[in-house]
Order: structure tokens, then sequence, then C-alpha cells
């Protein structure tokens, strides 16, 4: 008892290698079909708003954020508003802070090089299936890249493909296309569902996320309903506890 030390449990290391970067890849295979139809409505709208194939090709592979590029094409204007879609955007992609300091735990532990490869690949799909991953114990950190690579693919090739058929594709809410990153996401969320207990954090983070959009211009409803989600699910009992034993 007195003065014996406290054994503390050491942390499990996390690996990288080829097998976690093509776990990665199979399992987000069926979601990168998704992604790809997402993709095709992306390229063709692209079209419509006077981007040429290289142009929209281009932010699909360097922007590589859905969400942000469908509001730039909102946005898209001659002349450019380049203020409104810098500031716009911004908003919509700063959930990707929540998103690394929910995957601290094992970025934290690969190394620059690596980890920066991963996240630059990170999307809403990868960084939800690698939760999920870390969650089961498996703790590789190629999987994020693996995923990450799998759908970026799947997502630019899309968009050159829908802006080659835009002409023939015509309005995507006709074929049901528009409906498509809805499926996705709604597939991903049914992924987090963990019982009764994490009903609170959905509930508020929807209510908060509705409220904002009615008062607040922009896209701050994203921001803020993660927000709201997050610190909700911070402050249920057990929660400090479950955050500790799942960094370690």
């Amino acid at each position: 008892m007195a003065g014996r030390k406290a054994k503390h449990k050491p942390q499990e290391p996390v690996s990288f290698g080829l097998k976690g970067a093509l776990a990665g890849a199979r399992r987000c295979t069926p979601v990168a079909v998704g992604v790809f139809v997402v993709g095709l409505v992306f390229g063709a709208l692209a079209r419509a708003a006077g981007l040429s194939a290289a142009e929209a090709t281009l932010m699909s592979t360097l922007v590589l954020a859905g969400a942000s590029q469908f509001v730039a094409l909102d946005l898209w204007a001659s002349p450019l508003p380049v203020s409104a879609i810098v500031l716009t955007t911004l908003v919509v992609n700063l959930r990707h802070l929540l998103m690394g300091a929910a995957l601290a735990p094992m970025l934290l532990r690969l190394g620059p090089l690596r980890a920066y490869a991963s996240v630059f690949f990170m999307v809403d799909e990868s960084w939800a299936m690698t939760m999920d991953e870390y969650a089961r114990g498996r703790r590789n950190g190629a999987f994020l890249l693996g995923c990450g690579l799998t759908l970026s693919t799947a997502w630019a090739v899309a968009t050159l493909a829908g802006h080659v058929a835009g002409e023939a594709v015509g309005d995507p809410s006709r074929w049901g296309l528009d409906f498509a990153i809805i499926a996705v996401f709604a597939a991903l969320l049914a992924g987090f569902w963990r019982g009764s207990t994490d009903l609170a954090p959905w509930v508020v983070a929807a209510a908060v996320a509705v409220a904002a959009d009615h008062v607040l211009p922009g896209n701050w409803y994203i921001l803020l309903g993660g927000l709201a989600g997050g610190l909700a699910g911070a402050a249920r009992p057990g929660a400090a506890r479950n955050a500790t034993r799942s960094a370690t």
C-alpha cells in the first residue's frame, strides 16, 4: 500500500505499415463507391459553373473536401469573390480541428512525417472509419492513410468523369444522385451508435446545428453543432475515464 509505486498500464504502441494501409483501403472501398457518386455530381456542377476539367480535378485533388467544394461552387461567379470563398470554406472545414483532436492519441505516436501525410488525406469518411478501427483496439496508424488515399482517388477520378459526362448527366437530382452524400453520412453515423447512452450528444449536436442554421448566416452551424455535441459527450458520466482508456 503506502510506499508502493502505483502501477500504470503502459501505452499500447501504434504501428505504421503496409498491412494497416491495405486494411484501410479494403474497408473504405464500399464507402468509396458512394464518394464516387457524389464526385460525379460535383464534376457535373463544376462544369456548369464554368470550371474546366483540369481546374475541377485539381480542386478535388488539392482541396479534397466535398462540403467546402460544393460551397465554393455556390459562390462561383465573375468576378470571383475570393475573400468570400476563402472565409466560407474555412468555416466549413473548421470541423477538421475537432477531427484531428479526436485522433491525436494515435497521430502523436506516428512522428511528424507520417502524421501529416495521413492527415492531408483525412476526410469525414476516413476519419470516422479510423476512429472505429482505433476503438476496436487495432492500432496501425497507416489505416487512415490507406483509407484516405482510396477515397481521394475515387473523388478525383469521379470529378473528372462527372465533368466529362456533365452534359449527359444534366440535373443530378433527376437521377437521385443528390441523395448519395446523405446516404454515405447516414451509414457512417450508424457505425458510431453505441446505444441509448450516446443519445444526449447526438440530440444536443442536432439541436444546436438547427438553431444556428436559423440564426446565423453561412455554415457556422457545422462547427457549432460539432462543438456542442463534443462538449455534451465529454460531460457525460465516465467520459473522462473512457477517454483515458482509449488513449492507452
